[in-house]
């Protein structure tokens, strides 16, 4: 059964490396490069992409009015990722050494790039910003929560989770007492795959 879910595991490896390659390629279609970590597109297309923007006003009038009136809800939102955000970087910052658990890199989460785009309107770039800013931390915080789990209690659930932490092939099966018991001290240990991950 382990074997199993071992050969599984190492085909979705495999087949989100092959993801990463084809993103690389559908770059090259949108004709960007990237140089030093910096998006180029090239200059045509940045004037082809500038002539199609849509006013900010048709834009916001595209929307149904009770649609428009959800956005101060939206924009209360921001106030708790924030919180979040500084809470979890200091509660890394003092417990991940103690633990002797590799500190989440915040930049491999939290990518600022989208509210750039040459192509978006003021509003398209301002909802961008807020949207690429909540993901990104919310991706930040869970693989924080997802490390400090797999120390402390690395124990699968009953039932199938519709959306797992990449931790969570770490952790022991439920109900599985005598391998958690002989081997809780090596498991809240194993981030040695960790030194290999590279970010998209």
């Amino acid at each position: 059964m382990d074997n199993k879910i071992d050969e599984l595991t190492a085909k979705i490896k495999k087949l989100e490396d092959e993801l990463i390659t084809e993103f690389k390629k559908k770059s090259e279609k949108f004709y960007f490069k990237i140089e030093n970590e910096k998006v180029k597109f090239e200059e045509r297309v940045i004037k082809e992409g500038k002539s199609r923007i849509t006013s900010s006003i048709k834009y916001l009038s595209s929307f149904p009015v009770t649609v428009i009136l959800t956005i101060p809800f939206i924009w209360a939102m921001i106030i708790p990722v924030i919180l979040a955000d500084i809470m979890v970087t200091v509660f890394q910052a003092i417990c991940f050494p103690i633990y002797k658990i590799p500190k989440v890199k915040r930049k491999d989460y939290v990518i600022i790039d989208r509210y750039n785009l040459f192509y978006l309107d003021r509003v398209e770039k301002i909802n961008c910003l807020y949207c690429e800013y909540f993901n990104g931390v919310t991706a930040y915080v869970r693989e924080i929560a997802a490390r400090t789990e797999q120390f402390w209690c690395p124990i699968k659930h009953s039932k199938p989770l519709k959306d797992r932490h990449n931790r969570y092939d770490n952790f022991f099966d439920y109900g599985d007492y005598l391998t958690y018991k002989d081997e809780l001290k090596k498991r809240r240990s194993d981030f040695k795959d960790l030194e290999e991950t590279k970010p998209l």
